[in-house]
């Protein structure tokens, strides 16, 4: 048998959107991602420089059912920035499931919503932040 390939870890994530139009805008002018691609207008891909989201315009038989993403991370290299990622997003009317806290394993994070319902945390995770906590 030979070795496990490697891989650069979860870096494409694509979902179903039923508010499409409202999860591209959130995405951009929240959040911060740019349109790499927009093949039509069903689907855009967004990138923040080193991932990829994709967003495809849900149809009839797209509902999502079991086994529904739990939540998705946006990672962040300080722990002061999930604070930072706070007052902007209070400052926007962006409303917060979880304000900022530390984690007992040293991280720092808060949670919100997209237009769809699905979840984000912005994490500061030491191990892979790349960054001083």
């Amino acid at each position: 048998m030979g070795a496990r390939p490697g891989h650069l870890g979860i870096r494409h994530l694509a979902l179903f959107a039923r508010a499409f139009d409202d999860m591209r805008r959130f995405y951009v002018e929240r959040l911060g991602f740019a349109v790499e691609w927009e093949p039509d207008g069903d689907n855009v891909y967004l990138t923040s420089g080193s991932d990829n989201l994709a967003l495809h315009r849900a149809g009839p038989g797209d509902a999502p059912g079991p086994g529904r993403l739990d939540h998705l991370g946006l990672l962040v290299r300080h722990a002061d920035d999930v604070d930072g990622w706070a007052a902007y997003l209070d400052e926007h009317g962006v409303p917060l499931k979880a304000r900022p806290r530390t984690h007992r394993d040293g991280a720092r994070s808060l949670y919100l919503e997209d237009p769809d319902g699905n979840t984000i945390q912005i994490i500061h995770h030491p191990p892979i932040s790349g960054g001083a906590t």
